[in-house]
């Protein structure tokens, strides 16, 4: 008499429905990773801004430079508003050095100004530059630049 080795037709479909309740559960976890994607990279934004915010801003006092003169970070010149880089395209968008992925909306060069970097709808960082009390660049300081981000339509 021959053994005979292999799985029964009813052990097969007992894996199958296994398996296929397995993914039920576990394929909607994998699915879209799309959302977390995009906050992930608006937080990375947001931590370029500041960062390149703050290195614009010692390079000045470094320099002995006044708040409204620019300064030279790695060959580009960065304009400056109340020490801190403008919310233009040659001010914190060339610090931050942000390339193409957003659709990018600047503000002006004076301080309170906003630039915002949209992926998508209700998916944006906006920088607000620096403001002073008055619009002379050697008043005092009245708040360093924002950065905050809308992540609510990622």
């Amino acid at each position: 008499m021959k053994k005979q080795n292999g799985f029964t037709l009813i052990e097969l479909i007992m894996v199958i429905v296994i398996l296929g309740v397995l993914s039920a559960f576990a394929l909607p976890r994998f699915a879209d990773f799309g959302e977390q994607a995009r906050e992930a990279s608006l937080n990375a934004l947001a931590g370029a801004l500041r960062s390149a915010a703050n290195i614009a801003h010692a390079q000045q006092l470094a320099n002995g430079d006044t708040a409204g003169t620019s300064v030279v970070l790695e060959g580009a010149t960065i304009l400056m508003v109340n020490g801190y880089p403008q919310s233009v395209a040659t001010g914190i968008t060339s610090a931050a050095q942000v390339a193409g992925d957003y659709a990018i909306t600047h503000g002006a060069a004076a301080g309170g100004e906003n630039a915002v970097y949209e992926l998508q709808t209700n998916c944006n960082v906006t920088y607000t530059s620096a403001t002073a009390i008055g619009a002379d660049n050697t008043t005092a300081l009245v708040s360093t630049p924002v950065v905050a981000v809308v992540d609510s339509g990622c």
